[in-house]
């Protein structure tokens, strides 16, 4: 009986296991230094509700953790694979490691819209596919697995950067900005109901229209202006990790004309 040399059975399983790994999907994001993620959750909260707001981090092994247990009901932590990736019919084949906006909730949002932050990242440390995932939320969604919050709530986005997706329902296009703001929460309202402006523009408009739809309200330049020179130095070391998370040189553009 021929014998099979050891060195021909070791090249064999030296490929079958990098040819596995090669069809297996990456399913986690880098995370962040621990000090520049609670800082940057943080920036997502007006000052006077810092210091006591509950504040997460991401394992990506695991989903997101809370860093520091707080006591005044608000939320913050910065979404990596956010509500927006299942919006729209576009598939998503891939979690993107340059998604990042911090993000915050009252209490009411956080017993409802945070809940699908916080599967996701769960799902995706388990390593569900990207496309799969997709599909889980989307019937969800459907099934109203996801409740609409309980009452009229607020959800902060004050940071000076922030990167996702700049039209969801149609495309994948993402975008950087600079671009607080405050968004308060909309079941079934649409643009019409509000009179709602130009995205970019002073006046409110909607966003994620449905039962988990926000009417968002802009800062002023005035107060963005102040933001950007509070967070210099944090936007310089995100900057320094990711090109894709430097602020563009104007002071505001439309998400469409800086889509990359």
């Amino acid at each position: 009986m021929r014998r099979v040399q050891p060195i021909t059975v070791l090249a064999g399983i030296l490929f079958s296991l990098i040819a596995a790994a090669e069809d297996r999907p990456t399913n986690r994001i880098d995370p962040l230094p621990r000090d520049l993620e609670i800082q940057l959750a943080l920036s997502a909260l007006p000052p006077h509700l810092r210091d006591n707001a509950t504040v997460y981090v991401l394992n990506p092994a695991k989903g997101f953790e809370v860093a520091r247990q707080g006591t005044n009901g608000f939320h913050a932590f910065v979404a990596r694979t956010g509500d927006d990736t299942f919006r729209g019919s576009w598939p998503l084949t891939e979690y993107r490691d340059d998604i990042l906006y911090p993000i915050s909730f009252d209490k009411a949002g956080a017993k409802a819209q945070m809940r699908v932050f916080f599967d996701a990242a769960e799902m995706q440390a388990r390593g569900t596919p990207p496309g799969e995932l997709k599909k889980i939320m989307q019937q969800r969604y459907r099934k109203g697995s996801y409740e609409a919050p309980e009452r009229a709530g607020v959800s902060y986005m004050l940071s000076p950067v922030l990167r996702t997706y700049f039209n969801p329902d149609e495309s994948d296009g993402v975008t950087t900005a600079n671009f607080p703001h405050v968004m308060y929460y909309a079941p079934n309202v649409s643009p019409e109901d509000i009179g709602a402006g130009k995205l970019g523009g002073m006046e409110p408009f909607v966003i994620l229209h449905g039962r988990h739809g926000y009417m968002i309200q802009a800062l002023g330049v005035t107060e963005r202006a102040a933001i950007n020179k509070e967070y210099e130095q944090m936007l310089a070391r995100l900057c320094k990790i990711k090109d894709a998370w430097c602020l563009p040189k104007e002071n505001w553009q439309l998400p469409e004309a800086k889509a990359r």
